[in-house]
């Protein structure tokens, strides 16, 4: 977990990340979103109180899943080609169903990370309830500038999950290897079950790491109401199948002749 602290400690920065949906009871009737929190040491309380201090033996086991709202929006376009609609938007209501049913006795917790430009608020608000009203954790950062990402926040909530349970199965929707290979790889080194859930296009990390198990996002019963309209070169028929072109063989022939002028 060497990893994961050492990003949440840069300059003494504020962790971005919540410690979690607050316990019923503590928060004001008028707030739907949990203070910010510094970034935990080892041994600290998170200050929803959500799990005792770091006594090894008293914590209890955690399954965690944390989604990655904006890099799988992206795949998910790049791997069908066209801007998701609703119809080929994954189903929470499944993929909650699925993460359940895999950790028996465990505690549960799943979290959606989002960035959220201004000019959307209005338009996301009802997609931001209906996770909520399907059990997710809505972490919604401002996005106001190009290069905005949540990854920090994501990795700072694990680290601090880490801390306040015994982590035991984390599973997470991204196919971002540039920050999440390392940091995943060492907590799957320390005893805990890596999952990594989304594109096989998209998540080549993942897929060669000996430590990371993958999953394709679409081999997740339910997450899609029809399947969707990509092609999968690793669960090709036996038979073989036709790809057919994305573009006219005149269009691309077009581009060719007017690139040589």
């Amino acid at each position: 977990m060497g990893a994961l602290t050492d990003r949440g400690r840069r300059g003494a920065r504020r962790a971005t990340a919540p410690a979690g949906p607050p316990r019923p009871g503590t928060a004001s009737p008028d707030r739907h979103t949990g203070p910010v929190t510094e970034t935990l040491e080892p041994g600290t309380l998170p200050a929803d109180g959500y799990g005792e201090p770091a006594l090894l033996g008293d914590r209890s086991a955690l399954d965690l899943l944390v989604w990655d709202a904006p890099n799988i929006d992206m795949t998910l376009s790049n791997v069908i080609g066209a801007r998701p609609t609703a119809a080929s938007r994954p189903r929470f209501d499944a993929i909650a169903a699925w993460f359940v049913d895999g950790a028996g006795d465990a505690e549960v917790e799943a979290c959606v990370f989002a960035n959220v430009p201004p000019q959307n608020a209005t338009s996301l608000q009802r997609w931001v309830e209906a996770l909520r009203s399907f059990g997710y954790a809505v972490f919604a950062r401002p996005k106001t500038q190009p290069d905005d990402d949540i990854d920090q926040s994501m990795l700072d909530h694990i680290s601090v999950r880490t801390h306040s349970h015994e982590l035991r199965r984390l599973v997470v929707f991204s196919g971002d290897g540039r920050n999440f290979a390392e940091p995943l790889e060492d907590l799957a080194r320390s005893g805990t079950e890596v999952v990594v859930v989304a594109f096989s296009e998209v998540a080549g990390y993942a897929i060669s790491s000996e430590l990371i198990r993958f999953i394709d996002i679409e081999d997740v019963p339910g997450a899609f109401a029809a399947p969707l309209d990509r092609v999968r070169l690793d669960a090709l028929p036996v038979d073989g199948a036709w790809l057919r072109p994305t573009k006219s063989l005149r269009d691309a022939a077009g581009v060719f002749t007017a690139r040589r002028g």
